[in-house]
């Protein structure tokens, strides 16, 4: 990653952080996930709400409390969620997961990840990984609840 394009990913993490796109409880959800970080303290409640009669994301809200990165990673999130089918998440919360186990290697698909490529350079700071990765745990958590209700 170019010094330029670092730059601008820790920018997009700041914006995010800051202004956090999903915040705030859900009227109604279909699954609910509380996560905690207890290494740092980093907190999160996720919920998910799907579009009635489908696998699809309806909307992804959350509230939490933590540090920049764990904030801007659940916000990234909750602009990514809605809209995708339950495989579909599952597959970018892979593909997330998979990055941020990277160390910093490789290239991840932007394509797949969309702004959350951002996270790359974090991937680098072990300790932090789990900071980026609490709101993903916890709407994979909340996929598997749905599924786990759809089949009962």
């Amino acid at each position: 990653m170019t010094d330029p394009l670092a730059g601008l990913y820790q920018e997009l993490i700041l914006d995010h952080s800051k202004k956090r796109s999903g915040y705030g409880a859900l009227e109604h959800s279909d699954a609910e996930r509380f996560e905690r970080n207890p290494t740092c303290g980093d907190e999160i409640t996720l919920q998910v709400s799907m579009d009635p009669g489908t696998d699809r994301i309806a909307s992804l809200g959350w509230v939490g409390s933590g540090c920049s990165i764990s904030q801007a990673s659940a916000s990234v999130l909750a602009e990514i969620a809605p809209g995708q089918t339950m495989a579909e998440l599952q597959s970018t919360i892979d593909v997330f997961r998979e990055m941020m186990r990277s160390r910093g290697a490789g290239e991840p698909d932007e394509d797949v990840l969309g702004d959350a490529i951002a996270f790359h350079g974090v991937s680098k700071f072990v300790m932090r990984v789990k900071c980026a990765m609490l709101g993903w745990v916890a709407a994979e958590g909340c996929l598997n609840d749905v599924k786990a209700s759809q089949s009962a």
